[in-house]
This record gives structure tokens, sequence and C-alpha cells, in this order.
């Protein structure tokens, strides 16, 4: 060994290359490690046989009103205009945009609710279409965050943690998982081509301190999905192998003065790239797909970058191996105005919503694939700002929200928890709660990951996704 190398490569960064970079080519064979470009990740095989094999997030962002949705609450109505009990409130926080009302006056849903399916689960009229799925849905009317603002509240849900630069749970399941394909990520993203009341941070996606290679790719509208991917006028395909393996050279010399796993994870992104020339074009084009499918899931669905659209996408990328597919769909902070539109963004989504739960059962995938839908937190059971006749917002609220999950061994057929009769908060919170981290310990179990066991060594600390807490929630596995 040259006293270069020695002087470079410290113990650490060997250490962390070796041990933790899960992609470094150089200790792959010795490890038996796959990464993000195929192969069985870090782990090598699952803490324990899986339910799921990959995971569907329907990610809702801005937070969907639960009493517009899934908690029926009629005294609500009959309630309306009076003020919110403190019994029910007791003295618990509220946002900077309402905490100064003189009055929170409760308010009702103005849309009727229907049970449905032999489950007999409540569903409201704005969403007509996930009814007649309601069946296969596990229905979550417990969830709760500390989180009372969107950016640390949607940075929970994606990452298990509300400051920002921790991984996010697509990066944790590459990391582990590793990918079924390797011509494509383990992990997708796709964001609804609309204007968004919150920004979709890359980091929402991005892999903090994992190796690079394990971010999600993020798959845009248009004739180019993913940025830079084609080459340049002039450039052939044969040109570009020439130069990744003349780029493969230099790097790997570099990697041995510096001992730098990160080098080595940027050419597995290079290389990931060079066959996601040929994937990407197949994946995405839906010309293929039999008119009956574009009607199942609706007209939206011939349109690149609608939720309708994205959800016909993930069922061709879960069919063919990507580990981690989230849709980030925004637009559901209804501060005021929310009868004018919470029903345009259900009609955006119900569709779609449903027919890929009924695309994914039919063709035997729904089985071995975790859907989840849900927004960061839940809304008011009172008016933000003045309320009228026709007219009124709901305020953060992170107490007690609606989410579901469908398939990947989670439970068919189920509501999970009730709240209070106000719909402020949950009725048993030891017994019935699903906080984050218990969210995503479960989702892990149902990927058979032990999430006290998915671990990454930084800075002298083990981190996970569920950081040093969350339980399983027997209740919700099949």
């Amino acid at each position: 060994m040259s006293p270069e190398f020695i002087d470079n490569f410290s113990r650490r960064e060997m250490l962390k290359s070796a041990f933790f970079g899960a992609g470094a080519a150089a200790f792959a064979e010795l490890l038996g490690v796959g990464g993000a470009a195929g192969g069985t990740g870090v782990l090598g095989s699952p803490h324990f046989a899986p339910r799921a094999k990959r995971v569907i997030y329907l990610l809702q962002t801005g937070g969907p009103s639960q009493l517009e949705t899934f908690d029926y609450k009629p005294i609500l109505n009959k309630r309306r205009g009076e003020p919110l009990p403190d019994s029910v409130r007791r003295g618990q926080r509220l946002t900077g945009m309402s905490g100064n009302q003189s009055l929170l006056p409760v308010v009702g849903s103005p849309y009727k609710f229907h049970q449905y399916g032999e489950s007999r689960a409540w569903v409201s009229e704005l969403l007509p279409r996930t009814a007649g799925v309601v069946d296969e849905l596990c229905i979550i009317k417990t969830m709760y965050t500390e989180a009372i603002n969107h950016d640390p509240a949607i940075t929970f849900f994606c990452t298990g943690a509300e400051q920002a630069g921790r991984p996010s749970m697509g990066a944790w399941l590459a990391y582990g998982l590793g990918s079924a394909n390797a011509n494509l990520p383990a992990f997708v993203v796709l964001c609804t081509n609309k204007a968004a009341d919150q920004p979709l941070y890359a980091r929402l996606w991005g892999t903090g301190f994992l190796p690079s290679e394990f971010q999600g790719v993020q798959f845009l509208a248009g004739k180019d999905p993913v940025l830079y991917l084609n080459n340049p006028g002039g450039i052939s395909r044969d040109a570009r192998r020439r130069q990744l393996d003349a780029l493969d050279k230099l790097q790997q010399n570099q990697f041995n003065k510096t001992g730098d796993g990160e080098i080595l994870s940027r050419m597995a992104q290079a290389e990931m790239a060079f066959r996601m020339q040929m994937s990407v074009p197949e994946v995405t084009d839906l010309s293929a797909e039999p008119e009956e499918v574009f009607k199942l899931y609706g007209d939206d669905s011939r349109k690149p970058g609608t939720y309708a659209y994205h959800c016909l996408l993930a069922r061709r990328l879960a069919e063919r191996g990507v580990r981690f597919i989230q849709l980030l769909h925004p637009g559901w902070d209804h501060h005021d105005h929310l009868p004018s539109g919470i029903p345009g963004l259900c009609r955006e989504t119900d569709q779609g919503s449903a027919a890929l739960i009924i695309d994914l059962k039919r063709r035997g995938l729904l089985d071995d694939t975790l859907v989840v839908w849900g927004g960061e937190f839940g809304r008011t059971n009172y008016s933000q700002g003045k309320l009228t006749d026709n007219d009124f917002g709901r305020d953060h609220h992170p107490r007690c929200f609606s989410i579901w999950m469908a398939g990947g061994g989670a439970k068919r057929g189920v509501s999970h928890g009730e709240t209070d009769e106000y719909g402020y908060n949950i009725q048993d919170i030891k017994n019935e709660g699903v906080h984050v981290h218990d969210l995503h310990a479960t989702m892990l179990h149902l990927l058979g990951v032990d999430h006290e066991k998915l671990i990454y060594r930084y800075q002298g600390r083990d981190f996970r996704l569920t950081d040093v807490a969350g339980k399983v929630i027997k209740n919700l596995v099949a």
C-alpha cells in the first residue's frame, strides 16, 4: 500500500466506504451486496418473509381534510357556528393563522357521507371511485404527528425527521433492499405538473447522509422524462460507452487515492443513466396500453404530468421491479374557500387512485404492492377566519387525520381507530393512535424489514428511518 494512499485514506473513510457505501464496487463482491442499480441491497435479504415487494406512495401534499373525505362527524353540522368547546380543545396549541381568532366556530362538511362495501366504511360523496374499492382499503383514522406546519410535517413523512438532512424513505429502501431491475432506479418520483401552494423540495426524495446513488430519480412530463439523460447531437451510444469506460478508470484511480465512497456512487449513477437511455423511453411510452386501461384511469391518464397519468405510470414501474414509487400531488392546503377548492382536488385524484388499486389487483400485483394514500396532517374542525353561509376554511390539524393503505399485506376492508365526536382528538391514542414513526415501522415490517435493524452509522451514531421510536401496528397487518 503506497504512502500516498495511507495519507489520504483515513480509517473513518475506509470503514464508511467499505461497510456503509452499499454501492461501492470495490466491496460489493466481498459483501455480497447489490446497490440501487439492482441486487438485494445492504441487508442481503429481508429480515423475514415480506408481504410487500414494493411501495407506491400517493402523497397528497398540503393536508387533505379528513372531515371531507373519511371521518364522518355529523355533530359538526348540528353545532355549526358554535365555539369549539374547551373540553374538546384541551388547551392544545394552534397555528399562528387561527390562534388569535376570538372565536373558533365548528363547521361540518357540506358533503354527504355514505357507508360502502361489506366493510360499511364511511366515505364522502367527493370520492365515489375510492368508495368503490373501499373493501380493499385499510383506512387509518387515527394518524397523528407533532408537526403543525407544512415543511417539517411533510419532511417528517418523507424522511422520519422534522429537520431536513435525513435520508428519505425511498432512499432507505433502495439502500437496504436494492432493486429488482438493474436498468431502472430503485426509487422513482412523480410530481403532478401543477401550481403548488407549498414547495416540493428535491430533498424530500434525497439521500441525506446515505450514498447519493440511492436518491429518488424524478420523472418529468414531456419528451425528456429524465433531464440530461440523452446523448447530445453527434455523440453515439458506442462513444458514450467508451467515455464511461475511460472515466471509470480515472475514478477508480481517484478512489484508490482518497477512499471517498462518493466517487463510486457517482460512477454508479452514471452507469445507471447509460442503461436508463434504453429503459426510460420504454417504460414511459404508454402507446401500447389498451383503450380499456385509459378508460379505467380516465381521460387525464393520456396527459403526461397529471395525477392519473402518474398512477398508470406507477403501475408500469411497479411491474418492472421499481422498489419505491412516490407520487406527490399538491394543492390540498385549504385555509379558505374549502367548499370551492376540495371538490376539484378530489376529481383530480379519485379515479386514478381507485384505478391503480383495480389495475394492480387484476394483474396479480396488489398482493405484494403496498399502496399508501395520505397527506402530512389533517384539518381543523373549526373554520379558520370568517364562517359564512357558503364558505369557510380549515387550519392545520396534526392531532388526528386519515390516511389509507391497500395491498402488500395490509388488512383489507377495515377502518382503524376512532376520533372523538368532534373529530378533534383520537379517542384512545394509546391503543389506536398511529404516529408517523409507527406508520414507517409498519410499512417496513410489511416489506420484511425490522425497522430497528435497518441502520446506517454516521458521525458516530447509528441512524434509522424511525429514529429511536416507532412500533409495528399489528392491527393494520393482515
